[in-house]
């Protein structure tokens, strides 16, 4: 077990010649390797700086590098334009689409006994680890896992083996994986490397992919102060170390930590990230442990024309909408389609208020009557966009001509906020 590279800080700044050199250095270390997979995000984690590391890959290994595949879970498969953007010069025969509906494979079943014992009796079910096939079946002598470690609703800190098993894997264990971190509570795992969640994918990791050739290539991003973003640290290993590691700096770099809640928060959705409330809900998931008891969440969203990435867990959405915890779970317990779709269960508390502050969403492409239909209070964008300019405001606190404050946030995948009374002592 063996972490080749780990460096960071909250001021390093790693150019790309940085990190070309890095990867070089460290894929010579790793010679000789005939069959390369690179599992990269989506463009969902376009900030990650996963799209250039992926090309970097493409770069040293070129007609070694065999197979490209997106981790999409369940988002949607990327089209021409963004791997285009995101992936510069890696050449498009080499991209497979991860079908997380049917082309997986169940390698093992993490023990129910287990599952119950670390998220302390809440959930008591064996949890299948799944994967794509092609990880699975494919034959390649380095599977390269590549993306940023970041807070995270679902699991504490994204990435790390979450990237295989959720990003690659099949639907039971992503819908009951969502399901465990919904069930469990995000604010008590949200910028935690030792979750529940995490425990039971190491396990999974630990006993049934010994003999997989994996490498992870973990970033964590942060702001510079003209608010362009920077490289701070990047950490590659074969084992739990170099994760560890990242999440510790994420921690430093991606959460912060307010002496004050926000009475009102505005969160900006950037069109070319956010299509869906699936994806948008980020903005709940990241800001609620900062926002004050009644205060308001303003989310701007100018491409936000669907709920679900997927077209089932959109009909769930509109089905039952974001209503508090305790709703859902009797749904769970007492209709016939939410059990089978529990990711989308996890969804919807994920994106609940839970009543304690009011949800304002401004989208670009859906109705009145169906952002209330969900539980949301309705915003026309137009004229929030006017009140709360993207280009005028900056991250953090601003006071409006008119002496409104408010805390802007442009964009919430980026990072964790949290006032320090909600925070454990």
């Amino acid at each position: 077990m063996t972490t080749y590279f780990a460096q960071g800080s909250s001021q390093t700044d790693f150019s790309r010649e940085d990190l070309r050199r890095i990867l070089f250095e460290t894929f010579q270390k790793l010679e000789p390797r005939h069959k390369v997979l690179a599992l990269p995000p989506d463009f969902t984690r376009a900030n990650s700086m996963a799209g250039p590391i992926c090309s970097m890959t493409y770069e040293y290994f070129r007609d070694r590098l065999v197979d490209v595949m997106p981790a999409l879970g369940t988002h949607v498969a990327m089209p021409d334009w963004q791997l285009d953007r995101m992936f510069e010069g890696v050449p498009k025969s080499l991209f497979r689409v991860h079908d997380w509906r049917r082309d997986v494979v169940t390698i093992g079943t993490v023990p129910a006994e287990f599952v119950s014992q670390v998220t302390e009796g809440i959930y008591q079910k064996p949890w299948p680890a799944q994967l794509n096939r092609l990880v699975w079946q494919g034959g390649h002598d380095l599977i390269l896992s590549i993306g940023q470690v970041v807070p995270h609703e679902v699991i504490g800190m994204a990435n790390y083996n979450k990237n295989l098993f959720v990003g690659t894997g099949g639907s039971s264990g992503i819908n009951e994986s969502h399901f465990i971190g919904a069930a469990y509570g995000m604010e008590r795992m949200m910028g935690r490397a030792d979750t529940p969640l995490r425990k039971i994918l190491n396990y999974a990791q630990d006993h049934f992919c010994k003999h997989l050739p994996l490498a992870f290539i973990l970033t964590v991003i942060g702001p510079r102060d003209d608010g362009t973003l920077a490289v701070r640290g990047l950490f590659i290993g074969d084992d739990v170390e170099c994760f560890e590691k990242a999440a510790a700096l994420s921690v430093r770099v991606n959460f912060t930590i307010l002496d004050e809640p926000i009475s009102k928060v505005v969160v900006y959705l950037d069109p070319e990230e956010f299509h869906s409330t699936w994806l948008g809900n980020k903005s709940i998931y990241r800001t609620r442990m900062a926002i004050a008891d009644r205060g308001e969440l303003v989310v701007l969203g100018p491409s936000v024309g669907t709920f679900g990435e997927d077209p089932e867990i959109d009909r769930m959405i509109r089905k039952y909408g974001y209503r508090t915890t305790p709703e859902i779970m009797r749904f769970v317990r007492e209709t016939d389609d939410l059990p089978k779709n529990l990711s989308a269960a996890a969804h919807l508390i994920h994106g609940s208020s839970e009543g304690r502050f009011t949800i304002t969403y401004c989208p670009g492409k859906l109705s009145r009557e169906e952002i209330e239909s969900v539980g949301y209070r309705y915003g026309e964008l137009e004229p929030m966009l006017r009140r709360y300019d993207p280009k005028k405001l900056r991250d953090g606190w601003n006071t409006l001509p008119d002496g409104e404050r408010i805390y802007y946030i442009s964009n919430p995948a980026l990072g964790l906020w949290a006032y320090r009374g909600r925070l454990p002592a």
